[in-house]
């Protein structure tokens, strides 16, 4: 099973009669929403593009539990939304097995090559990892990350999960609007120094229209190679297949093909460095994907499970703990005291993120007190109600976690230095219990050369380390970096209820509190708490390059009050406004065990993700 953290405990809270009422409300009773209100009785599958959802939910029709369809999904989203995910990329995934009763999470990130060290980058006087290219690719941890999903919680081959990615590559898909824009983004990079990109994307040497068939036959093949080395293997039982599949990817031909292209393409990077990547065949073979303990705590009675401090999903979990200590519904939903109240808690798990968190198996992590409701009653005493703090202040979690020593002076304010169109997400749940909960990401098509006949290209995800030696989530080589992906799963007493999360970089666990709390507090079906409008805080420093922050600035959809504009502008924020539909794109799905109903919602911030049920 790998490296486990341990799942700290609190006490659980009874549910409010309000939330129990709003699982059961009437399709007839729903205020209008942006997309149908989608409810089955065999199982469910949310997903970033319509196909996708549709290769999950043909999965479960044809026998497969939650986890192979949520496999089946990832991989078609990876040929249907490759502007925003491919799978070069990482996926971490949160897992509920109905057999073992208990929720999982897969480490789905991959680690910094061994060659990528703080020297390396001080000699070259590069001062931050850049977005694209090659210097920024960790070794991708999807195909890893599935396969042992698959093998630990699934019942079909790599094979069949794999069928309907491997036809949507060869015989293609429609062009949509925004996989246009974002290759319309790059077109000239394309044109002009990623010649193996161009071949695929700029057909006959024009930019595809809406509407075109896109086929990707490199892509299908490098799949089709996985499930022939599964097969190949077959005969010698289920677990020698999936092997097989793993080890022609991180051991094998395509491990040798992709370091090649990577080490003998100089990529001009976004810092105006041209260099080769450093991933060596040695990387490779030394990536395990780890299942293990997700990090958890309770809200009003409700189970929030997280993947752990690899990531920034327990920032989602502090808040929480903040917020459990005030009356949330009683300031009304998204007016002025209440959004300040969220910022305000926020700003504090943040600071806790940008100190803290980081690959434990690197670093002293203080994860219990950290999430101890003791400590979150002593960081609560720093809100403000009045004014908005403009400091990143994080705080001392060891007096709640005395096994642990302070690994150096805490400062009393970390140092202030957009996100990439990127990310997607996938939900599924069965009949039999099972939830799957994915963030799919990293290795889309805007920020590196397709691998010359792998059809993919590298992920990116090493920018979100620091090149400074002091910080927890500093480079070091073999070492997972801080991830912005996080998927979210909560149970109810002791039975899956909600999966869900967002794209969005670090406005994340943002959405996914906010989304929460419209259910939980606020007593909204799925749907409309997806609708709702969202707002943003800046005042952290992003996980991505070029690492811009604004304390005190505030992104809100326009769709939101004029008064709760003005009211947190008087109490000191500045407000700056976002498109109607402009912060994360969250899915989520929903179960009701008593009456057998799943619901799915996806939301409509994006063209294309959409919910589907059985």
């Amino acid at each position: 099973m790998g490296h486990k953290h341990r799942m700290p405990c609190h006490t659980l809270h009874r549910l409010p009669r309000y939330l129990a009422v709003s699982a059961l409300v009437l399709p007839g009773l729903l205020p209008a929403a942006t997309r149908p209100f989608v409810m089955g009785t065999r199982g469910v599958v949310v997903s970033g593009h319509h196909q996708a959802s549709d290769a999950g939910l043909d999965i479960l029709k044809k026998g497969g539990n939650a986890i192979d369809a949520g496999v089946a999904t990832v991989f078609a989203q990876a040929v249907l939304e490759f502007d925003r995910f491919g799978i070069g990329g990482e996926v971490p995934i949160l897992i509920h097995s109905a057999e073992r009763s208990r929720v999982f999470a897969v480490n789905g990130q991959g680690q910094a090559a061994r060659r990528a060290t703080l020297a390396w980058f001080r000699e070259r006087r590069i001062e931050a990892i850049p977005g694209d290219c090659f210097l920024a690719a960790p070794v991708p941890a999807v195909v890893g990350s599935l396969i042992e999903a698959l093998r630990e919680f699934g019942t079909m081959t790599l094979s069949e999960v794999l069928a309907p990615a491997i036809r949507l590559a060869e015989r293609g898909f429609a062009v949509f609007p925004s996989y246009r824009q974002n290759l319309q983004r790059v077109e000239g990079r394309m044109r002009s120094e990623w010649p193996t990109s161009a071949r695929i994307f700029l057909p006959g040497g024009r930019l595809p229209e809406v509407g075109d068939v896109l086929v990707q036959a490199d892509l299908a093949r490098t799949l089709s190679r996985l499930a022939e080395a599964e097969r190949s293997a077959a005969g010698q039982g289920r677990e020698a297949g999936l092997q097989a599949a793993h080890d022609l990817f991180y051991r094998g031909e395509m491990t040798a093909e992709m370091v090649a292209f990577q080490k003998g393409f100089p990529c001009l990077d976004g810092n105006g460095v041209q260099s080769p990547g450093l991933l060596e065949t040695d990387d490779f073979a030394a990536f395990r994907a780890v299942v293990e303990e997700p990090e958890r705590t309770t809200y009003r009675g409700i189970d929030v499970y997280k993947v752990g401090f690899w990531s920034q999903g327990p920032v989602l979990l502090q808040a929480l703990n903040l917020l459990e200590g005030y009356d949330v519904r009683a300031l009304g939903h998204n007016t002025a005291p209440y959004l300040h109240l969220l910022a305000e808690a926020m700003k504090l798990a943040f600071a806790d993120r940008e100190w803290y968190y980081a690959d434990p198996d690197f670093v002293g992590v203080p994860e219990e007190g950290l999430l101890s409701k003791e400590y979150a009653a002593e960081r609560r005493k720093l809100i403000d109600r009045e004014r908005p703090s403009l400091k990143l202040r994080p705080g001392n979690p060891y007096p709640f976690q005395p096994r642990l020593v302070a690994r150096g002076p805490i400062p009393d304010a970390v140092e202030f230095l957009p996100d990439p169109p990127g990310t997607t997400g996938t939900r599924v749940a069965d009949a039999q219990g099972n939830v799957f909960s994915a963030t799919p990401s990293g290795g889309w098509f805007t920020a590196s050369p397709i691998v010359d006949g792998l059809g993919f290209v590298l992920g990116t995800r090493l920018q979100s380390f620091f090149l400074d030696e002091t910080r927890a989530n500093r480079l070091e080589p073999g070492k997972r970096p801080r991830t912005t992906l996080t998927p979210t799963l909560a149970m109810r007493d002791g039975k899956p209820f909600l999966a869900w999360g967002t794209p969005g970089g670090d406005v994340q666990d943002q959405v996914n509190l906010q989304f929460l709390l419209n259910v939980i507090e606020f007593g909204m079906d799925i749907q409309s708490a997806v609708d709702a409008p969202f707002m943003q805080i800046l005042d952290f420093p992003p996980s991505f390059f070029p690492r811009e922050t604004r304390p005190g600035v505030m992104r809100i959809e326009d769709r939101i009050e004029q008064e709760t504009v003005d009211g947190l502008t008087s109490l000191g924020h500045t407000v700056v406004p976002a498109g109607a539909w402009s912060i994360g794109d969250a899915t989520a799905i929903m179960i009701d065990p008593a009456r057998g109903v799943f619901y799915g919602a996806a939301g409509p911030r994006r063209d294309k993700s959409y919910a589907l049920a059985w």
